[in-house]
């Protein structure tokens, strides 16, 4: 009975020290140091959470920039990748439409090459990010959508520039434009 009651008082006191101080000392650090990170990273517009910058989201319209496939439609929740080989044929035939679609919904020519990343999911499917290339790709088709002069044309541009982030910590991944930032700043372009 003793050996019982020892390891009950123990089990209490690390279930309220795990399972209760260190998520709010945790918790409260990140408030204190990392307060928009700690939040999601939330974009807010007149009270609206209007989303995250480190959550991709779906953009079909030709006024926008499009993002990053995801399998699973953007949503954060079950987050994960295809899991589908270089040799699947379900991942070919899907690399193979969303070339077609590229082409098609951003009217180019079917001779350019699409970067990688409007070809493949990621492995969350939630990145937010694309190329500087993959944004310059779709100019014409928003700068057409939107009836922007040169001048507004040549403004698009200058955002994809000043948006385009470089790798991380200066050698980790690509140059990236975040496309919800992106959209943001092309609906500011009067």
């Amino acid at each position: 009975m003793k050996t019982f009651m020892i390891s009950l008082k123990l089990f209490l006191l690390f279930t309220i020290l795990t399972g209760v101080v260190y998520p709010l000392l945790i918790t409260g650090i990140a408030q204190l140091i990392f307060p928009a990170k700690a939040n999601g990273t939330l974009l807010v517009r007149d009270g609206q959470a209007i989303g995250s910058e480190l959550i991709g989201q779906h953009f079909n319209s030709v006024v926008y920039f499009t993002s990053r496939p995801s399998v699973l439609s953007y949503n954060p929740l079950p987050s994960g990748g295809s899991n589908f080989g270089l040799t699947n044929t379900k991942l070919q035939k899907l690399v193979d439409e969303r070339k077609h679609d590229f082409w098609s919904f951003n009217q180019s020519d079917s001779l350019i090459t699409i970067p990688a990343e409007m070809l493949f999911s990621s492995a969350s499917g939630l990145d937010p990010h694309i190329s500087a290339r993959a944004a310059l790709l779709q100019v014409d088709r928003i700068a057409k959508a939107r009836n922007f002069n040169n001048v507004r044309r040549q403004q698009l541009i200058n955002c994809i520039k000043d948006l385009t982030e470089g790798p991380q910590f200066l050698c980790f991944g690509e140059e990236r434009v975040n496309v919800l930032l992106l959209n943001l700043e092309t609906d500011k372009i009067q």
